[in-house]
């Protein structure tokens, strides 16, 4: 059942992640881009396999929690990178790149919320028969 709500909700961060590839071509200077753009395409990656898992919950909820934690290490890995550039954070300047990995996380911990519900839902009317 691709139509439910957490599917929506990790197609969310799948695109959370296309965002931060598209844009983390700007920091091509000085910046670890390739680094940056392989954990992209593993986050898109580990997002298709886990909306295409739809029938094992729990597998869907092991590979949205691999996801937020390379989202969570991406995002200290960006925070540090703009701390450390030259005349300290402004973010119209430097960019908006940690704003991506801080929406994927939230967007696939409220995906985990529904996928928790689902697996409850499915545990109650397994008791009723």
């Amino acid at each position: 059942m691709l139509q439910r709500i957490q599917t929506v909700w990790i197609f969310l961060a799948i695109i959370g992640a296309v965002f931060l590839f598209i844009t983390g071509q700007d920091f091509a200077v000085c910046g670890p881009v390739p680094f940056i753009s392989v954990v992209c395409v593993i986050l898109v990656f580990l997002g298709f396999i886990s909306i295409l898992s739809y029938k094992d919950r729990k597998r869907q909820s092991q590979l949205n929690n691999i996801s937020m934690i390379i989202n969570a290490l991406l995002l200290g890995l960006l925070a540090y990178w703009l701390l450390t550039l030259s005349g300290g954070i402004d973010f119209p300047v430097k960019g908006i790149e940690p704003l991506f990995p801080l929406l994927s996380v939230i967007c696939l911990l409220i995906a985990n919320v529904y996928i928790r519900k689902d697996e409850r839902l499915v545990k109650s009317v397994d008791r009723l028969r």
